[in-house]
């Protein structure tokens, strides 16, 4: 088959096609983005344009598939609707694909890449040979899709746009409900409902896991038909994460159990530092023990977990200062990470460099994000990342750093652009400093400018 991706550079996007290629279909496409995910595409030999151009898209074309990014008036678009070629969105595609197998979706607003991750690479560890697609490039594997020959197909389901409607699972985990995309979902209330409708989908004869620490994805849960598990470290929950040990500087490992029905499963380890990651542990770990799959083998294959790109991802030094780059866009993953590194680095000076995502969210949650942000020591923000749905709104980052400073008086100043941000700590990070890049725009490009892995044009 002969596919071609428009948006192909996409998180999402980016490894379908990576799917694509394994499953032996001929692949191209085009995008005009930040090239994020330009090396995975390039090292599976697919043809990206960097333009979008009607003439791009080759003669012979079997499927179409689009980023729900992209606009109706992009010439490619056009040019397809010409040519009655067959088309999907990229949530169609994936769809298609997941709906044919033995499907376990991930959602929630918070966690969903990193749990998404865990449960494919420990199936993938004890021999499953299961099917993947993650939202951000999986450490172990140097991408972010997996194609097995399996019956698991496991996937980091997007509320966005409710991409969630075209998912048929076996199996879901809930990781967490707090509203956000307001650009898409007016309402908490709306927003809710999304994931209602998308767990009372869940087959009877399947199961959904929820954090059961978070009341709303609890009372969400409630539309269920299928068997509930609840995980978490509060009491009550049927997989309750006890005896968790500090995290261990030097073998980079942190301890701790699970017990279930008063009974210990086992101990386990991850490599990765935070509360929020043993959460997303203990839901991966629910999941397999509802497949009834050997523990031991699980614990052993959670061990080598290494993470995903931009998750507290270290990216190197300037000065002797760390530099660390982080996904996080709304104020809880903001809290939760910035509270996870003090507990890291306790004497060091924190310098969060916030990268504002969307005008609507920034917006909705101003009062929220400016309350994020406690312990950092200093905070500068970038102005705010538009996105390819958003030139301009009613919210601006001085409005921002305004509101930072009201709760943390002189803690936060306005650097505009990336280019001057890279230009303002290029000389000023010593040894004492972490630097974290936050946001999910393209502001990793500091960080990693300051590392010497990139030139920025």
């Amino acid at each position: 088959m002969n596919v071609y991706i428009i948006g192909i550079e996409g998180a999402g996007t980016s490894a379908l096609a990576e799917m694509y290629v394994d499953l032996g279909h001929s692949v191209s496409g085009s995008d005009n983005g930040d090239h994020f995910y330009q090396a995975a595409l390039k090292k599976k030999n697919v043809p990206v344009f960097s333009e979008y151009l009607a003439e791009n898209i080759p003669d012979k074309i079997d499927l179409l598939v689009f980023s729900t990014s992209i606009k109706e008036d992009n010439p490619e678009i056009v040019e397809a609707r010409k040519r009655d070629l067959r088309m999907l969105s990229y949530p169609e595609a994936l769809a298609e694909l997941f709906n044919s197998k033995i499907g376990i979706a991930v959602c929630g607003t918070h966690g969903k890449t990193t749990t998404t991750a865990m449960i494919a690479h420990i199936l993938n560890e004890i021999g499953k040979d299961p099917s993947a697609v993650v939202g951000s490039r999986v450490l172990n594997w140097g991408g972010n899709s997996i194609s097995g020959g399996g019956d698991y197909f496991v996937i980091e389901a997007d509320e966005y746009q409710n991409k969630l409607q075209y998912y048929e699972p076996f199996a879901a985990v809930l990781t967490s409900i707090d509203w956000d995309h307001p650009d898409f979902y007016p309402t908490e209330a709306s927003y809710r409902q999304a994931f209602s409708d998308f767990v009372s989908k869940v087959p009877n004869h399947g199961f959904l896991v929820v954090c059961g620490d978070d009341s709303a994805a609890g009372s969400v849960a409630l539309s269920a038909v299928c068997k509930i598990s609840t995980y978490g470290f509060l009491e009550g929950n049927d997989f309750r994460i006890m005896e968790q040990k500090p995290w261990d500087a030097k073998n980079k490992m942190r301890n701790f159990s699970i017990i279930h029905k008063k009974q210990t499963v086992r101990e386990f380890e991850i490599g990765l530092p935070g509360d929020y990651n043993l959460l997303n542990a203990a839901a991966a770990i629910s999941v397999c023990y509802r497949l009834n799959l050997d523990m031991k083998e699980v614990a052993d294959a959670l061990r080598t977990f290494k993470g995903t790109a931009r998750r507290f991802e270290y990216v190197g030094k300037r000065n002797d200062a760390i530099l660390i780059d982080d996904y996080a866009h709304h104020p809880e993953e903001v809290k939760a990470m910035l509270k996870s590194a003090r507990s890291l680095y306790e004497r060091k000076n924190i310098i969060a460099l916030f990268h504002p995502h969307s005008f609507t969210r920034t917006e909705a949650l101003l009062g929220d994000f400016a309350q994020s942000f406690d312990n950092a020591d200093k905070v500068f923000v970038l102005d705010i990342y538009g996105s390819a749905r958003e030139e301009k709104g009613n919210v601006s980052s001085q409005n921002l750093v305004d509101q930072i400073n009201r709760y943390f008086p002189a803690k936060a100043e306005l650097i505009p652009t990336i280019p001057e941000a890279v230009e303002f700590f290029k000389n000023k990070l010593a040894s004492k400093d972490i630097l974290i890049s936050i946001g999910a725009g393209d502001v990793w490009k500091v960080t990693h400018e300051l590392a010497g892995k990139i030139k920025n044009k």
